[in-house]
């Protein structure tokens, strides 16, 4: 019924479910950043929020894209929960810091592959004043980008070889 909307089907299958809820827990989580800075002892510049707020964009559509990248399984699978929930326990992987983790393969595969350290590392060592170089948040930007056009292409294959549920 989606597919025939004179809308982006991608637009209305992205906020189909909206809650309020997350909203609060976004704003709780900004809380408890403020907080963290304050016992830090850290006061970030105008620039450094402004930062923050375009890399976690650049996190959100990274986020985003693998999460409907995942979705768009299920044209060809009758549950693709597994595959999403699998999705979500990787990313507990994000909690910790970049420098948890050896320099080689492993390290490779979660920042450039599955790009979970890019997505919860750069953030906040921009606002903790940790970042060394900018090339962290380059390639957080770029892998924001690439993400989304990735899924985008995928979402167009998969609409183009969608044969209908009663098929």
């Amino acid at each position: 019924m989606l597919l025939l909307q004179p809308v982006n089907t991608r637009f209305l299958i992205s906020v189909k479910k909206f809650e309020i809820g997350n909203i609060i827990n976004a704003l709780m989580g900004l809380v408890v950043i403020v907080y963290s800075l304050a016992q830090l002892g850290r006061v970030p510049t105008l620039a450094q929020w402004l930062g923050f707020a375009v890399v976690c964009l650049a996190g959100l559509s990274v986020h985003y894209s693998l999460m409907f990248l995942l979705a768009c399984i299920s044209f060809w699978t009758v549950r693709a929960q597994g595959i999403v929930w699998g999705y979500y326990n990787l990313f507990n992987i994000a909690r910790l810091p970049a420098e948890a983790f050896p320099r080689g393969a492993y390290r490779a595969v979660f920042t450039w592959v599955l790009p979970m350290l890019l997505v919860s590392n750069v953030p906040a060592k921009l606002l903790a004043q940790r970042l060394a170089s900018p090339w962290e948040w380059l390639a957080l930007l770029g892998m924001g980008a690439a993400c989304f056009v990735v899924s985008e292409l995928f979402w167009r294959f998969s609409l183009r070889h969608y044969t209908s549920a009663s098929a």
